[in-house]
């Protein structure tokens, strides 16, 4: 009896995390952009505009003539992308989940269904980051100039 009032919270637990985290797919037309990395998105991450959600990340794969990583995503068809948008990779917060933030041109022209974002920057290494800042504030603890 106890072992299936706990499944039963359990999957109470699961719709209801669900049905509150807006885990849904954006129909729309399709774009792609090119990154050199692309550290913490998956297909289902976020695309959002203004901070709010406008598309998301239907699928990934390597570029076999450059080694980039190709990001397809959908984006909401009332949305109408101006041909010099760009698109940055960033997080919520310093541990959060990492999402696609779209920021829009000033073109007159949009890009198409099938069509690409060409201005992108890929994911920051934090780790990278901290440990070049942590190595060369202790490679000049000597006082003076190195060479």
């Amino acid at each position: 009896m106890i072992g299936a009032l706990v499944i039963a919270v359990a999957v109470l637990f699961f719709v209801f995390a669900y049905n509150t985290a807006q885990v849904e797919t954006v129909e729309g037309y399709t774009v792609s952009a090119s990154f050199d990395r692309i550290d913490g998105i998956h297909p289902g991450s976020d695309v959002r505009m203004s901070g709010i959600k406008i598309g998301t990340v239907i699928d990934q794969r390597i570029d076999p003539q450059t080694y980039f990583a190709v990001v397809r995503m959908s984006i909401d068809s009332k949305i109408r992308l101006p041909a010099d948008s760009s698109l940055a990779i960033t997080a919520d917060g310093l541990l959060g989940d990492r999402y696609m933030a779209l920021t829009p041109g000033g073109a007159e022209e949009t890009i198409p269904d099938g069509g690409e974002i060409e201005i992108t920057q890929g994911a920051i290494d934090l780790t990278s980051l901290l440990g070049q800042l942590i190595f060369s504030q202790t490679g000049n603890e000597g006082g003076g100039a190195t060479k």
